[in-house]
């Protein structure tokens, strides 16, 4: 059932994508463009299900990792994507998007498969290794490869969209986002429910492969080590499909070249170094101030995610048991429609500003964290509401920051190291969040939406700050446009 409603979600997703035409491209145009995002986007959703893998082994590993040791291994990987980007980058900026999402792929496939052995060394008793300090190298090692992923997928968007359809791809962005955490959540609690020792009555193609490939006769142990193999299999999958259908530019598709009017327009000649690069963004208080914003979102975003079902598994749920049940697939939902209602806020009702839904969204989180403070332990139906609605708010402010907002500043020329920037900061700040929840709901669980609340509210600050800014070539093309249509409209 789950899976059928994702599927019909990717169709409409599909379908408002080829609705969504301002600059009237043509029907082979929108569909080579098609064919480049949508293994592009599987192979960052599917990067995700090999991310959050870890959040959904935690209560699998049971007493072989504690809150406080989970808190430390998801910062120590989280850090590491943070700071990766002033690499990764200005890598991508000059290798390009395609040979970038291909190292993620790679690069991530080979570290959960790492995580896989260890994990199943450690639980066959083959090993008495204390699992926090290896898995922090091995997690570190799976996100300085993720990073690759976003720069990549936002590097050959760039190329590929303009300005003024950046708002509606940034929902896309979302919303693949949103399918990557359902694979991680959903598919990777079934994968874990498959393969437990226990399990009775196999039913099913799938289920019988999975106990064949992972669960060892005679061994009365849960195969946890196969939801980090099954990620790493995909990958290697979409990194085919990634190396035959991708172009970095429309041009390398045979199309002419499309000027997409952000910040690079009129100095695509110019060559910059990596200083020039890092330059861009911490030279530039609008980087600045959409960083400070994806700082705040990464508290609210993994606050939600990382912590809600280690919360709900502690603290009985009781009435609101369908939202852990259903957890990756209400995940998806919510943030599918948060990442649209900012893109389509953003491109119908302010030019495609991007700081103006940021700021009301901002607003909205922190009145849903006071009402999850306020309901922690008396209301769970309301407290698991209001996370599901912080997921939904929170996705539509990241895909408009760092799938948007740092391609629209940076420009074409330096979009990866901007928005790798401006992602990396999401993870500082799921970092920051990693320890400090991971410490304070061993004191009590009402710390922990508590937490949250001063950086949805300095997030709303930030971008109201933002309210007004656009790219000067953005602004131009939007004076250029309406200049024809009212010269059209006295005709």
């Amino acid at each position: 059932m789950s899976l059928s409603i994702v599927a019909a979600c990717l169709f409409i997703v599909v379908g408002i994508y080829f609705y969504n035409n301002p600059l009237k491209h043509g029907p082979w145009f929108l569909s080579r463009r098609f064919i480049n995002w949508f293994p592009l986007g599987m192979t960052y959703a599917f990067l995700y299900m090999g991310r959050y893998n870890l959040a959904v082994s935690k209560n699998a590993f049971g007493s072989l990792m504690t809150k406080d040791e989970f808190g430390l291994i998801f910062a120590a990987g989280t850090i590491t994507y943070g700071f990766s980007f002033l690499v990764n980058g200005p890598l991508v900026d000059k290798i390009g998007g395609k040979k970038g999402i291909i190292i993620a792929a790679l690069g991530a496939s080979l570290a959960n498969i790492a995580m896989g052995v260890l994990t199943w060394m450690t639980v066959t008793g083959r090993t008495h290794l204390k699992l926090t300090g290896w898995f922090s190298v091995l997690y570190a090692l799976n996100m300085y490869f993720q990073s690759y992923g976003a720069v990549s997928i936002i590097k050959v968007k760039a190329n590929w969209f303009h300005v003024r359809e950046r708002g509606v791809f940034g929902a896309i962005f979302g919303t693949l986002i949103s399918f990557g955490v359902y694979f991680a959540f959903d598919w990777g609690q079934a994968i874990l429910d498959m393969t437990k020792a226990g399990a009775t009555g196999v039913e099913g193609w799938l289920q019988t492969l999975l106990r064949k490939l992972f669960v060892p006769e005679g061994v009365p142990v849960d195969a946890t080590w196969a939801v980090f193999f099954v990620p790493a299999a995909i990958l290697l999958v979409w990194l085919l499909l990634d190396w035959w259908l991708i172009r970095e530019t429309p041009e390398d598709a045979g199309f002419p070249h499309l000027d997409t009017h952000d910040a690079s327009s009129g100095h695509m000649h110019e060559i910059y170094t990596t200083m020039d690069l890092l330059k861009k963004v911490f030279g530039s208080p609008i980087m600045l101030l959409v960083a400070g914003v994806e700082l705040t979102s990464g508290v609210l975003r993994n606050g939600i995610m990382q912590w809600y079902s280690v919360f709900a598994h502690e603290v009985p749920q009781k009435g609101a048991e369908g939202i852990m049940a259903n957890w990756g697939l209400l995940l998806c939902i919510f943030g599918i429609v948060g990442g649209f209602a900012g893109g389509l806020i953003s491109d119908k009702f302010f030019q495609s500003r991007r700081g103006p839904p940021a700021a009301l969204f901002s607003c909205f989180m922190l009145i849903m964290a006071a009402v999850m403070a306020m309901c922690i332990f008396s209301r769970p139906l309301v407290v698991g509401i209001a996370a599901l609605l912080i997921v939904a708010a929170v996705t539509g402010v990241h895909s408009l920051m760092s799938g948007t907002a740092a391609a629209d500043f940076g420009g074409r020329k330096a979009t990866a190291t901007c928005s790798g920037i401006v992602d990396g900061c999401v993870y500082l700040g799921s970092g920051v969040q990693s320890v400090c929840v991971g410490y304070l709901s061993g004191i009590s669980w009402r710390w922990w939406p508590l937490f949250l609340m001063p950086f949805a509210l300095s997030g709303a600050y930030i971008a109201w700050r933002l309210w007004n800014e656009l790219p000067a070539a953005t602004k131009k093309y939007i004076a250029d446009h309406e200049t024809k249509h009212a010269s059209a409209t006295r005709a």
